[in-house]
């Protein structure tokens, strides 16, 4: 068999579902995916010589479903939709020649810093969502931590404010985004934090065919920080210099280990963005010529767009630049692997 051949799209992959929520018949693609890989000659991803990683960041129905809390449509509406069902298909062509794919899963829940409940005014009213937080906002009093909260995370509510002026201004000396709260999502064990149900098929039936274990990374669970990137929280330290989390060195070292490194998902203005620049900047301390074996589908990834309230599309696409200018290749799922730049065995 060819390096990195393209195969057909198998027959039960319904493109027109991709935006919908429905349950995986694993039994018959189980059946199915064996005999895909007899028919075709693939072998397992063991005995991959080029190891390639495919890094799906939160394709989740909470970012992915139109309707769901937090669904990415970017400016045109359809972005996380088409973009799950260019990466199916990217997923189904390259069966043969990826050899692991690491999905994330953003996992919150209901008491966290960047939801709602976290926050009060003075007369003790949460903020709406898709309110930014300042450090001026914080300093001024505008919002304040939750003393009921402050309580049940065992903080003191002293404490706690200085946490939270502690936070913001963290943020403001990095130049990050301002604190947003966000409606919630992702919420553990609800339905928003599944996987799309098109694109959870797809991996269940590459593990069959390639009998290579998927390597699911759980984020975002601490509630005391954001964790936009799978490979670190926004904040590590707190007022006192007191560790809050740590950075995920071990998917760091799983991702060394492999020959390319290929990343799509949601949403390009966020997690993926973030997760790609903190990536960067670890690559980059080890070997500045490992930043060329890292591909960004730029076409299975969508920015932040809420009409009328919020854009992140500039900021997406000047991400996606600098990353490019770094060394890394912006490339689309319907372009062959053996035709992307520094791919050859």
């Amino acid at each position: 068999m060819p390096p990195f051949p393209q195969l057909p799209v198998p027959e039960h992959f319904a493109p027109e579902r991709v935006g919908e929520v429905w349950r995986v018949h694993y039994q018959d693609r189980a059946r199915e995916a064996e005999a895909w890989a007899t028919r075709h000659a693939i072998r397992p991803a063991s005995e991959d010589r080029f190891r390639i990683a495919l890094v799906a960041v939160d394709v989740q129905n909470t970012f992915c479903v139109p309707g769901f809390e937090l669904y990415v449509g970017g400016r045109s509406g359809t972005g996380a939709v088409e973009d799950n069902r260019r990466l199916c298909e990217f997923l189904y062509r390259n069966l043969a020649s990826i050899t692991a794919i690491a999905p994330t899963l953003d996992t919150h829940e209901a008491i966290q810093i960047f939801h709602p409940a976290f926050l009060t005014d003075a007369g003790g009213k949460h903020p709406e969502p898709f309110t930014t937080v300042s450090e001026e906002d914080v300093s001024r009093g505008r919002w304040r931590f939750s003393p009921s909260v402050a309580d049940t995370l065992g903080l003191g509510e002293r404490k706690a404010e200085r946490y939270l002026r502690h936070y913001v201004a963290t943020l403001a000396r990095r130049g990050k985004y301002e604190l947003t709260v966000w409606p919630y999502h992702a919420m553990l064990g609800g339905i928003g934090h599944a996987l799309v149900a098109a694109f959870e098929e797809a991996v269940f039936f590459h593990t069959i065919v390639r009998a290579a274990r998927p390597d699911f990374e759980i984020k975002g669970r601490n509630p005391l920080t954001e964790h936009y990137s799978v490979l670190g929280p926004e904040v590590r330290e707190g007022a006192e210099g007191e560790v809050i989390d740590r950075k995920n060195e071990n998917f760091l070292r799983r991702l060394a280990e492999f020959d390319a490194v290929v990343i799509a998902g949601q949403a390009k203005s966020h997690c993926v963005a973030w997760t790609i620049d903190d990536l960067l900047v670890e690559v980059r301390a080890i070997d500045e010529n490992l930043v060329r074996k890292v591909y960004l589908l730029e076409d299975c990834t969508s920015p932040v767009v809420v009409p009328g309230v919020v854009d992140y599309t500039e900021q997406a696409d000047a991400a996606f630049r600098r990353f490019a200018e770094a060394g890394m290749h912006v490339v689309r799922s319907t372009d062959p692997i053996n035709s992307w730049p520094d791919m050859r065995l």
